[in-house]
């Protein structure tokens, strides 16, 4: 086989892949549905993301022990089908897909919501529509290009959010607000209701937003066989992802609810750019505007990458249709590109049929995808360990810390945020949503792909 016919490209860089992660990670989960999070839980959010990124460290730990150890197109998909059987990569890898469609037609439906803000008369779906064809033209080019987009789309971001931290302590310090009737301070923190002014409940209810907030950190593992030395990268960008997490989601959203009251937060916008309207400062809001719009375009990019690089590592495993093998010269699969597209363009309709009722139907039904993605790579993980000898375990380059107990304790948290999504009525239809399409992804295994697979196993054998 010719390398550029059917070899993805090897022009990813550490500063790539981090924020890569970055863009997949920080995007409209934060910047949007942060504000539905914080109603649930009040400002004992901040605990649902310290417990919810503590989970997903793990999970970046299992995937990275994996990946250094055999960095694989398809990533999780492959080790799936390695370590616990055909079905369940068949499974994992197309439930990933699905988690990154819907987790793209929520980012897409933030942007037409975000647009609102500058343009009200103007139809939701057009802004829709506009940025699936922008980002599906992205896509196409060469990997490093993608790469740097990612970079600067991410570098937007990060800087804001710093410099929105530095803002928001400086309203503090200076007693800004004080002459409005919001009081600015830490005791915003439990003033309002105290501080887990739901209970216990509230904080659990949360968990279904707050890791839908996360989804999309696992494109790290499938940037392996595209990175330049995944040996060094791959540590090195899942290593990051604690101090990240502290910084961009709990120090962030903390700040926030300090300088403005957690319980007069909208749930129908932004509460970054809201808060900061609120308080009368114009420019921030629109600044603030603009960096969620990036936000959104950026994780949209990640999002649409790993699923076409998931789908051509499963065409590899003969998974997935032939013709999602099929690059251009630049080593981009271009099919799955185009595939993505086209069915991102049921979020414009969607956007024209219920622009205001969407968002929490796909992030709970894309939340439902994430979680089931990332408990199929803890127990491939665990898989794994137990088909190595102790002097293979002995070699690895990135194991797993306090195993075997933290990966144990991670697997039964991801299990609980599942049918925490059968326990409240408004998520309910997410859980129908991901079983029904578990149900017909394994028909379609049965009758489709496993003859396949069968047929071709004996053929390489004769």
């Amino acid at each position: 086989m010719q390398h550029n016919e059917n070899q993805l490209k090897q022009g990813l860089s550490v500063r790539h892949i981090r924020f890569m992660a970055l863009g997949s990670a920080i995007g409209t989960g934060l910047f949007y549905g942060s504000a539905a999070a914080i109603q649930h839980a009040g400002p004992a959010v901040l605990l649902a993301y310290l417990i919810g990124g503590a989970a997903v460290f793990m999970v970046m730990r299992a995937l990275g022990e994996m990946a250094v150890h055999h960095p694989v197109s398809g990533s999780f998909s492959q080790y799936a089908s390695h370590y616990l059987g055909p079905l369940a990569g068949f499974l994992t890898g197309w439930i990933y897909v699905l988690e990154m469609l819907f987790v793209c037609l929520a980012d897409i439906t933030a942007f037409g919501m975000y647009m609102r803000l500058w343009f009200p008369h103007v139809d939701q779906w057009i802004w829709v529509l506009g940025i699936v064809c922008f980002i599906g033209s992205l896509n196409l080019c060469h990997v490093k290009i993608f790469g740097e987009m990612e970079f600067w789309l991410s570098i937007v971001k990060v800087t804001a959010i710093i410099a929105m931290i530095i803002g928001g302590i400086i309203i503090m310090i200076y007693g800004f607000g004080q002459s409005t009737e919001h009081a600015t301070g830490i005791s915003n923190l439990w003033e309002h209701g105290g501080f887990m002014p739901n209970g216990i409940s509230g904080v659990i209810a949360s968990f279904a937003i707050v890791m839908f907030a996360f989804g999309g950190i696992e494109v790290i593992g499938i940037t392996a066989s595209e990175a330049k030395n995944p040996e060094k990268t791959i540590p090195k960008a899942i290593n990051a992802v604690p101090f990240r997490i502290l910084i961009f989601y709990v120090l962030t959203l903390c700040i926030l609810m300090c300088i403005y009251p957690w319980n007069q937060i909208d749930q129908n916008a932004s509460p970054f750019v809201q808060i900061f309207s609120n308080l009368g400062i114009n420019s921030a809001a629109n600044i603030l505007n603009v960096v969620v719009i990036t936000a959104a375009i950026s994780a949209i990019n990640s999002d649409i990458f790993g699923a076409g690089r998931m789908m051509y590592g499963m065409a590899q495993e003969r998974q997935a249709p032939e013709a999602f093998k099929k690059l251009t010269r630049n080593g981009v699969p271009w099919m799955t590109v185009l595939v993505m597209t086209i069915v991102l363009l049921l979020g414009v309709w969607l956007n024209f049929l219920i622009p205001n009722d969407i968002f929490i139907l796909i992030a709970s039904v894309a939340t439902f995808a994430t979680v089931w993605v990332w408990l199929m790579i803890l127990i491939s993980h665990v898989a794994m360990r137990r088909q190595m000898s102790a002097e293979d375990i002995k070699s690895l380059k990135f194991p797993v810390p306090m195993w075997p107990i933290a990966p144990a304790i991670t697997i039964v948290f991801m299990v609980g945020v599942i049918m925490l999504l059968g326990y409240f009525e408004q998520t309910r239809d997410a859980l129908y949503v991901g079983i029904g399409w578990v149900l017909v992804l394994t028909l379609a295994y049965s009758f489709c792909v496993k003859k396949k697979l069968s047929t071709n196993h004996r053929s390489t054998n004769q």
